[in-house]
């Protein structure tokens, strides 16, 4: 079937972080945009785009050397765009049972060879599990704009008070698709390690991705670019921190940025036995900061009204 892509691979040192034992949640963010992409692109039968990654739940560690399974599906299509989710499951190389990972939903967008969206075929469930996550997109959808609409409508400025990263650099090569712009994955990979550089930097500790969730992207970035990220925490619960991400891009003979993605993620640290730890809590001093903190409060609030991710069958291997 062209709806459905899976990969199979071994986590690889590379692929970890500063600890040395687990795989970071940006190379993560790029194994799933790599299986959706490949599943986009087979099921329109040519170049797509990704429109916006959301529900990305870090379910459970990966560990170096572990066995990878990523598997992307087309669960639901518009006029131009796709809708698919993807699962990431991980298992001891030498007992091959695997567990759930990771899970999300990512959506495309179909282009001509004039880079404009072009048609896909309408798809249909093929059996009652795709049916039920369909379902799920479905009722999504109105909540998933909702959310949109809120961090649309946030200003952050000079005024806030509030722990920043900032990254800036130029986009490579390596960077990019055979579109000639950067990689979704990678994109996600470099919000992933700003916003961890800012969580890390407040804790005090090593910090981890839990939840990354309404990932919008809305411009490409180029070969050349000047790339800027920028983090700002602007709100810390018992266990968590939550990271504000907005991305922006321009041509280095210009002085006109775009902005090109933005999103929000929640960070933790963990004890010994893997377990969430207590972090500082970060106090709001003026306007801007009480203004973004009770917007992460909606955020988590909106979010926790959307029903979860659920599979008609236990995933089985």
């Amino acid at each position: 079937m062209n709806d459905v892509m899976k990969l199979r691979f071994l986590a690889a040192p590379t692929d970890v972080s500063e600890d040395g034992v687990t795989v970071q949640a940006g190379r993560i963010l790029e194994w799933i945009d790599q299986a959706a992409y490949a599943c986009a692109v087979g099921y329109a039968g040519g170049y797509c785009v990704t429109a916006y990654v959301g529900n990305v739940h870090f379910t459970r560690p990966i560990r170096n050397g572990d066995l990878i399974e990523v598997t992307a599906r087309i669960v639901h299509t518009g006029r131009t765009s796709m809708q698919v989710v993807v699962t990431v499951d991980a298992a001891d190389v030498s007992k091959r049972e695997f567990r759930p990972a990771m899970d999300c939903i990512l959506a495309f967008v179909a282009m001509d060879e004039e880079k404009r969206p072009k048609p896909v075929k309408p798809w249909e469930a093929s059996d009652a599990e795709t049916a039920q996550l369909a379902r799920w997109v479905e009722d999504r959808v109105e909540a998933r704009a909702a959310i949109r609409d809120l961090m649309r409508a946030q200003k952050y400025t000079d005024a806030g008070t509030a722990p920043q990263e900032m990254f800036r650099f130029l986009a490579s090569p390596t960077d990019v698709n055979w579109g000639g712009n950067a990689h979704g994955g990678i994109v996600m990979r470099w919000i992933d390690e700003v916003a961890r550089a800012c969580a890390t930097r407040w804790s005090g500790r090593d910090s981890v991705a839990v939840y990354s969730g309404g990932i919008h992207f809305l411009n490409p970035i180029h070969i050349g670019d000047v790339v800027e990220l920028e983090a700002r925490l602007i709100h810390t619960g018992p266990h968590s921190m939550h990271i504000a991400v907005h991305v922006r891009a321009r041509d280095p003979r210009s002085d006109s940025w775009r902005e090109t993605t933005r999103c929000m993620s929640i960070f933790v640290t963990r004890d010994e036995d893997g377990h969430a730890s207590p972090v500082p809590q970060w106090v709001p001093v003026n306007d801007e900061d009480r203004r973004l903190d009770d917007h992460a409060l909606e955020l988590i609030l909106r979010r926790a009204e959307v029903p979860p991710l659920q599979f008609a069958t236990e995933r089985k291997y």
